[in-house]
């Protein structure tokens, strides 16, 4: 138990704020307000996606736009001399971090301390330990504050990123979340005494918006191919030319089946040259980016999931896909690579299936697998659902993130990550056993 403290008035530092692939980000804020916790959030770029999820009109927080478009070099000038104005001369050792930003970073940084200090804004928290933590660690230094921030995977593992910074980063951090123990582990074997404040918090899902739906009840008959879904930015790390492959391995096989793939991005002209060319404009479709509601229907829809995710040329990757673990609340069993921390919610034989990533015939395997066997689906799509009420309950994810702000603001020690046993198939709680299921 905490003790009793002022609650800390908390600023979600975001590069981009709403964007439409970070959804987990927009459901760790809700149930952050939804248990009391008092937010602003800062973007340091304005939104470009052109769509926005439903959930973003129920958050409170007020959003503040940090010098979002291209700044001249008086707009610096006249950031510094308004924070001198209002807070005092920079010292020394402020100027010469400064001077290590980008000029943009700079006077944003400038701007974010200013307004944190006017707001009383006690914490600053950042996703992603690339630009938003840059900006939001000088500015907590500036405001003489405390800052933290959730790493996910391409902020650790791209070729770009910089070990010295990072390392910096973590080092001067109150505390540091990340998403996977994998993650955790690398950080710790990386870093060093650097990452030892850093815990791992598993991003978590809303369950009551993720009904799970027993697949014996999803639509599979001789009148109607099944679906294998995938969904995710049409990028390297996801992988989308290998399910390609595999569904043209499975129409060689004669396996009936479609394939949807749900998402938009830089590799869609690439992807969709690879269907025509293996002939496959019947099967596979390229369905664009679509709201969470309408990926919800579908994923719930399907008959099995694919992630085949990989580790992209310049070392980018998924931490844990959220899709995924929608994928396995909904009740839809899914197919996956053991990049990263996947292993960590899909147990292969138990809660999924893993296949090596850039597999193209494994993964036929797997998929055929699943498609001719309904039990074995619904095996998987139950022990799946049991493993994600155990760890990645949204509202006790967040909890878990807001304790970890409270302590830092209390001065207490930090709350460490914990582990929950993974539920076998055998044991299944009785909320998912007796749960009234929706028909797909």
């Amino acid at each position: 138990m905490l003790p009793e403290t002022t609650p800390p008035r908390i600023g979600y530092v975001l590069k981009m704020y709403p964007r439409f692939s970070e959804t987990f980000i927009v459901t760790e804020m809700l149930q952050l307000e939804s248990a009391g916790a008092d937010l602003e959030i800062f973007s340091l770029r304005l939104p470009v996606d052109g769509r926005f999820h439903p959930d973003l009109a129920a958050i409170s927080a007020p959003v503040t736009y940090l010098q979002p478009g291209s700044l001249r070099a008086e707009q610096l000038w006249s950031a510094l001399a308004q924070y001198q104005d209002q807070v005092g001369p920079l010292s020394p050792e402020q100027q010469r971090e400064l001077v290590k930003l980008t000029p943009r970073d700079a006077a944003q940084s400038l701007d974010l301390a200013r307004e944190a200090l006017a707001r009383g804004i006690t914490h600053l928290h950042a996703h992603f330990g690339s630009v938003a933590t840059s900006v939001a660690r000088m500015a907590a230094a500036l405001a003489g504050i405390r800052y933290s921030f959730t790493a996910h995977a391409k902020d650790i593992f791209h070729e770009d990123v910089d070990p010295e910074d990072l390392g910096a980063k973590l080092r001067d951090a109150a505390a540091v979340v990340t998403v996977s123990d994998f993650n955790l582990d690398f950080l710790h074997a990386t870093y060093g005494e650097a990452a030892e404040s850093t815990v791992r918090i598993y991003n978590g899902i809303a369950l009551e918006r993720f009904p799970f739906t027993a697949p014996e009840l999803k639509a599979d008959t001789d009148s109607s191919d099944p679906v294998v879904i995938s969904v995710g930015r049409l990028v390297e790390k996801k992988g989308f030319d290998t399910l390609i492959d595999a569904a043209a391995i499975l129409r060689q096989r004669g396996v009936r089946a479609r394939f949807e793939i749900v998402g938009s991005g830089a590799l869609q002209d690439a992807l969709a040259a690879q269907i025509g060319a293996l002939g496959l404009d019947d099967m596979v479709e390229l369905i664009g980016a679509l709201p969470q509601d309408r990926m919800r229907e579908k994923v719930a829809a399907a008959t099995v999931f694919a992630a085949p995710c990989r580790v992209g040329q310049d070392g980018n990757r998924d931490g844990l896909p959220t899709v995924l673990l929608e994928s396995m609340a909904l009740g839809t069993p899914c197919v996956s690579t053991p990049v990263t921390g996947i292993p960590e919610a899909i147990i292969s034989g138990e809660t999924g299936v893993l296949v090596e990533s850039d597999d193209a015939e494994a993964l036929a395997d797997a998929l055929q697998s699943l498609l001719s066997d309904r039990q074995l689906r619904a095996d998987y799509a139950t022990s799946a659902r049991a493993l994600i009420e155990a760890q990645f309950d949204a509202a006790r994810q967040a909890g878990q993130v807001y304790n970890l702000i409270k302590a830092i603001a209390a001065g207490t020690d930090l709350p460490a990550s914990t582990t929950p046993a993974t539920p076998s198939t055998s044991d299944v709680p009785a909320a998912v056993a007796a749960a009234e299921v929706v028909a797909g």
